[in-house]
């Protein structure tokens, strides 16, 4: 007779459920053997016989019961396989084993940390933005009208994305980024990221050689790294990537840059290296990956052209983002394809997630059209251009005097060089600032190679501004100052008299 503590209340069924099952899997009820009646158990448990029967069905639906017509229910012979859910198995070591090389490359790649679960108090997160620049009234409106746009039915939309939002996104270019281009050459994609991925795992096989900007963006990187292609690093400037450096043979298939804004030094590449960088690709028939993350915020002066606007061989892919401009919650790019690669961008992009949200496509595409997006772009501009303001300042006034900054014609961030700090004990100075709550964020991570043979490099920070206040930025910077000053007795004595 099977043995069961009385329950009763919710959860009855569930309890049955797993009693019986746990009585299968240790053999307690043996294959062949009869289960109780469920008018018999439901009367000893004080339960209804529906509660019971439905857990007895649950059981033969998953292969541990066999039940026929005015037949007792009997365990199923052989009963099936129990999986253990109860707590973690040598299964995990053994997983691994089957990974594609492609799975091994990624398991193997040390990533970049994941914000803290708790941020710091003042936190100089670069890529983060205000909540409060965020046009929320506008977006609600908008989102309220197409929510309530009548559709025939709800299905699929095609893998390229809305068609609202790519004419959209067609004059937006045009008129922003000096872009001249068709409609049916952009590709919606979760944010700038995924449309690095489509281009790493499209343009790139193992063996192959891909340029990358040093430093340059981690994530897109390991991107393309994933592939198994081998990493050409080449070095950058207050120029951006020196293109005299570029690898003179066929090797490499791709090259990613950030011509507008470089990632995340700042240099913006002026027209002779563009010119040599679009040579060098029609020469070894490779493709530029020209990622501008965040070329709308320029100060001073209108922002740079896209470096594609002045291909003529179509060697240029573009990759667009709203990610700084509105949201990197809302997860939302687009990518400005050659011809010829349109069809396949495609197709994977449909293999994968099929296409992007619908609705906050159309809802984008509207304020475009109406010339709200464009209004919020130049609003956050001078906001931002603020910021930088006041952050430049409080590190003349609160920093060491030998401290350099780099990278704040534009972008949302700059990078702050410390030459009394190693490259190696850049941890321990972020452990320290945020100790007394402030995020701050080191260089190195985004250097690929070490420096053999050549004068080691400073220590330093990158700061992001554009989530901060003024205010924030201000304290923010007296405080880090006050712990380089503890940290470092020598960089103490520098700090500028006040």
């Amino acid at each position: 007779m099977v043995q069961f503590a009385p329950h009763t209340g919710h959860g009855a069924g569930r309890r049955i459920y797993d009693l019986l099952r746990a009585q299968i899997a240790d053999g307690t009820l043996p294959a062949g053997a009869r289960a109780p009646s469920t008018r018999a158990l439901a009367a000893d448990l004080g339960v209804s016989r529906t509660t019971v029967t439905a857990a007895y069905e649950q059981l033969a639906a998953e292969g541990f019961l066999a039940t026929s017509l005015g037949r007792a229910a009997r365990v199923a012979s052989p009963p099936a396989t129990v999986v253990n859910h109860s707590g973690p198995s040598d299964r995990r070591g053994k997983a691994a084993l089957a990974l594609s090389a492609f799975g091994r490359r990624v398991a193997g790649m040390e990533m970049p940390g994941l914000p803290h679960a708790e941020p710091a108090r003042i936190d100089f997160l670069y890529g983060a933005v205000a909540s409060r620049d965020f046009p929320a009234l506008r977006w609600r409106r908008a989102y309220q009208a197409e929510l309530l746009r009548h559709q025939h039915s709800l299905y699929y939309v095609p893998p390229e994305g809305d068609a609202t939002l790519r004419r959209a996104l067609q004059g937006y270019l045009r008129r922003a980024r000096g872009l001249a281009c068709d409609a049916e050459q952009i590709l919606v994609v979760h944010g700038s990221q995924q449309g690095i991925d489509l281009c790493a795992r499209l343009l790139l096989d193992p063996g192959d050689a891909f340029v990358f900007e040093e430093p340059g963006y981690l994530m897109a990187r390991r991107c393309f790294e994933a592939t198994g292609a081998e990493l050409l690093a080449v070095p950058v400037d207050g120029q951006g990537l020196d293109t005299a450096c570029l690898p003179g043979d066929d090797l490499a298939r791709l090259a990613y840059v950030t011509p507008s804004h470089q990632f995340p030094l700042g240099g913006v590449l002026p027209i002779g290296r563009r010119l040599a960088l679009l040579q060098w690709a029609q020469r070894h028939r490779a493709w530029v990956v020209e990622d501008d993350y965040d070329g709308e915020f320029r100060y001073g002066q209108r922002p740079i052209d896209a470096l594609q606007s002045i291909d003529t061989d179509g060697r240029v892919i573009y990759i667009g983002t709203f990610s700084k401009a509105l949201s990197p919650q809302l997860r939302l790019g687009y990518l400005v394809l050659p011809t010829e690669l349109v069809a396949v961008f495609r197709q994977a992009k449909r293999m994968a997630d099929r296409h992007a949200p619908v609705l906050e496509q159309r809802v984008l595409a509207s304020l475009i059209d109406n010339g709200a997006y464009e209004r919020h772009v130049r609003r956050s501009r001078r906001e931002n251009e603020r910021r930088r303001a006041v952050l430049l300042d409080a590190i003349g006034r609160h920093l060491p005097a030998d401290a350099r900054v780099e990278g704040t014609a534009a972008g949302l961030h700059v990078v702050l060089w410390l030459p009394f700090l190693r490259s190696q004990d850049e941890p321990i100075l972020v452990a320290a600032a945020r100790a007394q709550g402030v995020g701050v964020y080191p260089v190195s991570p985004l250097f690929a190679k070490s420096r053999p043979g050549k004068t080691p490099r400073p220590g330093g920070l990158v700061l992001g501004y554009a989530s901060l206040t003024p205010e924030q930025i201000e304290q923010g910077l007296r405080i880090l100052g006050a712990v380089i000053a503890s940290w470092n007795p020598a960089a103490e004595r520098s700090l500028p008299q006040r």
